[in-house]
């Protein structure tokens, strides 16, 4: 049997590859000692949704617990409205559509569908400006594409972090560790 995916990683994933091992090693940690403004904010932004203080309207349903056996994924979701049947993830400020955005949503959307939700419709939700991007419901190229990425992730030792010279990571909270 496969390991399960933690469908959060499938977005530092496609960040780089690296990150989720390099996050591993912060995780025993307080996050104060690592954290940088944009973690602090999307940590706060995830307190409403975790408290289950988001809204108060019955038809919303925040931070269920969601998995996939076909998938082999476990996580949360932000919100599912009931009535609209509308998946939606937040996140602190959208300036791209990333694919890890999408492919996160994706495993959201398989795993609720596997647990017998109806879902018609995927956003994304930039909570700075209050906009909403629509994810269009996966097809069979979009299935075949996530498929894929979580085959890479299944994949991905440590050989694969040799030599890793990147960009994003030196940007990031990672930034500190020594290659």
């Amino acid at each position: 049997m496969e390991p399960y995916i933690q469908i959060s990683k499938i977005n530092d994933f496609m960040y780089c590859p690296v990150s989720i091992y390099l996050h591993s090693l912060y995780e025993n940690f307080n996050t104060k000692t690592y954290h940088q403004t944009p973690q602090v904010a999307g940590t706060l932004n995830h307190e409403a949704i975790e408290s289950g203080t988001y809204s108060t309207a019955r038809r919303f349903i925040m931070g269920l617990e969601v998995s996939s056996e076909r998938y082999n994924l476990v996580g949360k979701i932000d919100i599912y409205d009931q009535g609209r049947k509308v998946l939606v993830e937040r996140k602190t400020r959208i300036k791209t559509i990333y694919p890890g955005y999408r492919y996160q949503l994706y495993a959201q959307y398989f795993c609720m569908k596997e647990m017998g939700y109806e879902v018609k419709a995927l956003f994304v939700h930039s909570l700075e400006d209050n906009k909403r991007y629509r994810i269009q419901v996966p097809k069979k190229k979009e299935r075949e594409e996530f498929e894929a990425i979580l085959q890479r992730m299944r994949e991905f030792g440590p050989d694969d972090m040799r030599d890793h010279a990147c960009e994003r990571c030196a940007k990031s909270i990672y930034g500190t560790l020594a290659w």
